[in-house]
């Protein structure tokens, strides 16, 4: 007999969060310690959704994708997390472009970057604290008609050079595009140069089993293996539950952490919306996929210090066209040493490329097989510039494609960054057209990436607080 994977889950909760990257978890758990009964779903075997890991033979623990964020974080998780973790985030201070225009070393913070800027790219210093003072002040209650490519054209015409010392960074980071609006740039750009870029000590699998172990002391109803099938909504608008594995559970209201545009369309179904809405939301492009490429070296090799992260392209100029192709001309290198995992003897590299979804989804098997193949191979030739004996040190290694993100996290496309700008609209309007129904995750850029995440689903939460516990009238 196949595991009952809700055995013992009531049938009515407060709160059901759908889906366990760190906007669902995080909502979860500060519902949870306000003391609503929180019901988390998810669908796969484990818990944070791009926030995760996986093992290999041999003890090798891969974190998935690349994983850098602002200062901010360690605020976030000392407020609603814990300051267990928070403390251990720590900054990345080695971070290397190598490219045919420039190659470096930063800090990725805006000392450094205006030293650079003035001393290596010869722009006045004028110019520089300009740019920077305009990004810093952006939000996103900002217009929103100038895009990034115009913000750079006003400061730096002609300097692809800049563009792409500015830019490709956050395009790894959030898929971000010279034809966003500009704040979704500004914002998340000034967040990185207020102190740099911070990771997470210990590993994913350290950080979301003290999330675990927070959700289960604070009283989250934690399932894994747990498919959403339907989210139910009454005739008057308001959810009344969810079907999962077959079963019906209900709840006063539901937070889903799944791709918005599934949210709506699937889950909840276009016939439960006014059609403008509909539209509107159809109307939301995805962003971008991705590839990775995790390279284990044999336990007890090791390579030299090559840097935290090392932003590496063939190509001359920034070039999202050129990111995003299956012959790929651009990576960003993560390097794991020791030190990344305490404890651990093991040196990894995880290698990140942009991707697009439908350059892999049509792929007979074979043509697939081959194609995450020579990604491999392609992959390793790059990093021998770097590590020049790696062939001979590599113990494990395997590539993912935006299909290999479709399969386990079941977001439309393998959308690694959620989506574009509009999203964002639809996405805290939601509540307006289903009453009890909201949305957190990566959606309008901005809203994306760790921290992003993390603080979408504290504004979340605080909006399924003020809905389940309204102010009393006035008299």
């Amino acid at each position: 007999m196949s595991k009952d994977f809700l055995k013992d889950a009531k049938d009515h909760y407060d709160v059901i969060v759908i889906g366990s990257g760190l906007a669902g978890l995080t909502s979860a758990n500060i519902l949870a310690r306000a003391g609503y009964s929180v019901l988390l779903l998810e669908h796969h075997y484990q818990l944070g959704g791009m926030a995760t890991w996986f093992k290999r033979r041999n003890g090798h623990i891969f974190d998935i994708s690349l994983h850098g964020f602002p200062i901010g974080m360690i605020k976030s998780c000392r407020k609603y997390w814990t300051q267990e973790i928070a403390d251990s985030i720590v900054q990345l201070k080695g971070i290397r472009f190598e490219n045919p225009q420039f190659s470096l070393r930063t800090t990725f913070d805006r000392q450094d970057f205006t030293n650079i800027l003035i001393k290596q790219f010869g722009i006045e210093e004028q110019v520089v604290q300009e740019f920077f003072d305009t990004a810093r002040k952006m939000n996103f209650y900002d217009d929103q008609s100038m895009n990034t490519r115009e913000l750079f054209q006003r400061f730096f015409p002609g300097r692809d050079d800049v563009v792409r010392l500015l830019m490709e960074p956050i395009t790894y980071a959030n898929g971000s595009t010279l034809e966003d609006p500009a704040i979704t740039y500004g914002i998340v750009f000034s967040n990185f140069m207020s102190k740099g870029v911070y990771t997470f000590e210990g590993g994913t699998d350290k950080l979301v089993g003290q999330m675990k172990a927070e959700m289960e002391k604070n009283g989250v109803d934690l399932r894994i293996r747990c498919l959403v099938e339907r989210i139910e909504v009454d005739a008057e608008r308001q959810v009344t539950g969810v079907v999962v594995n077959g079963r019906r559970i209900g709840c006063n209201a539901i937070v889903s952490n799944a791709n918005l545009k599934q949210t709506v369309l699937k889950l909840v179904g276009e016939e439960h919306f006014d059609s403008e809405f509909v539209d509107e939301t159809r109307a939301v492009r995805l962003n971008n996929s991705s590839c990775q490429v995790y390279v284990a070296l044999t336990p007890g090799e090791s390579f030299e210090d090559a840097g935290d992260l090392l932003f590496h392209s063939e190509h001359s100029g920034f070039d999202i066209d050129a990111m995003l192709r299956r012959d790929i001309s651009s990576r960003t290198f993560s390097f794991y040493y020791p030190k990344t995992r305490p404890g651990s003897d093991r040196h990894l590299v995880v290698s990140s490329t942009n991707a697009r979804y439908e350059d892999w989804a049509d792929l007979s098997e074979e043509d697939y097989q081959k194609s995450k193949a020579d990604l491999v191979e392609s992959t390793l030739d790059c990093l021998q510039q770097y590590i020049p004996d790696i062939r001979e040190k590599v113990d494990h290694v395997e590539a993912s494609t935006p299909r290999t993100f479709k399969y386990y996290t079941r977001h439309l496309q393998g959308a690694s960054f959620g989506t574009k700008f509009e999203g964002l609209n639809v996405s805290k309007s939601l509540p307006e057209h289903i009453q009890g129904l909201f949305h957190a995750g990566s959606v309008g850029i901005i809203m994306s990436g760790w921290l992003g995440a993390v603080n979408y689903g504290v504004i979340v939460s605080n909006n399924v607080d003020k809905y389940l516990t309204p102010a009393p009238a006035q008299v």
